[in-house]
């Protein structure tokens, strides 16, 4: 049996692991699965349809699987997806997703959610982010592996934030974020090469100023943004990081207001682009 406090409300429908933990005063809701080792310390609140994997640590007062907060939502069966190794604090809300969105809401592995965090319906998060207190998700947002997010930054619909990015406490983000940038502002803009994470992954001194000359011919210099990126694919193409950023703005100018992700509907209507 699971270690399940006598306080705690489970719906007969819920499927928890015999090495679950559930603390006291949790409800959890129909159609909910927790997997070995997740641990829900007290008051938390899973609602239906979502799926935890193992280890995970689930704080006081964090509501997981809520109906998302689109009027659009006509009750649709649609699901949120929670990976293993989370840790995910007080008060955070993860909704899942709709069916006009693409249906899930997911959360990858290895993730710090802080105090406050609000993650929307369709958000797609990849392994390994750092997400401050009170940042807040809009729907629709996809967070690569290894962002890093400032507290209080508000991320608006449908906006991509590339791999290794770092997003500056309280900055507006309206547009994709390339992968292994900074940026900082309101509205965000970039700043900087993400150094200190790419030092993090092993990049090596000159592969680091390689980054940097691609960040100053791509954001500073004042001339055709095609062109630079043409000239950057041909100089650097043997560096897959160099080429992540070139897609990133290609895809982001397909889109609309720099968000490559707004291609993906039509008429509110989600029309098959990859969840991860």
């Amino acid at each position: 049996m699971a270690n399940i406090h006598e306080t705690a409300i489970i719906d007969p429908a819920a499927r928890i692991s015999a090495e679950a933990t559930i603390g006291p005063y949790c409800v959890i809701g129909p159609d909910v699965e927790i997997g070995p080792g997740t641990r829900l310390l007290n008051h938390v609140t899973v609602q239906c349809l979502t799926r935890i994997g193992s280890n995970n640590v689930v704080y006081p007062y964090a509501v997981l699987g809520a109906d998302p907060q689109d009027k659009k939502y006509d009750g649709e069966r649609t699901e949120c997806l929670i990976g293993d190794g989370n840790e995910i604090r007080e008060h955070v809300t993860i909704h899942r997703g709709t069916g006009n969105g693409g249906g899930v809401t997911k959360l990858g592995d290895g993730n710090l959610i802080m105090v406050g965090c609000h993650i929307a319906h369709d958000c797609i998060i990849g392994h390994e982010t750092v997400i401050a207190n009170q940042v807040m998700l809009a729907g629709h947002v996809m967070i690569e592996d290894r962002v890093g997010i400032g507290g209080g930054a508000g991320v608006h619909h449908y906006v991509t934030l590339g791999q290794s990015a770092f997003i500056g406490g309280l900055a507006r983000v309206s547009r994709d974020v390339p992968p292994f940038m900074i940026v900082e502002g309101h509205p965000a803009e970039v700043r900087a090469v993400n150094v200190v994470a790419m030092s993090r992954l092993g990049y090596s001194s000159d592969q680091i100023d390689s980054m940097k000359e691609v960040y100053r011919r791509l954001f500073r210099d004042n001339g055709n943004m095609s062109s630079a990126i043409e000239v950057v694919r041909s100089e650097f193409a043997d560096f897959p990081a160099i080429m992540s950023i070139c897609d990133s703005l290609e895809d982001s100018a397909k889109g609309t207001h720099g968000r490559a992700r707004e291609a993906c509907r039509t008429d509110d209507k989600w029309i098959g682009a990859s969840q991860g």
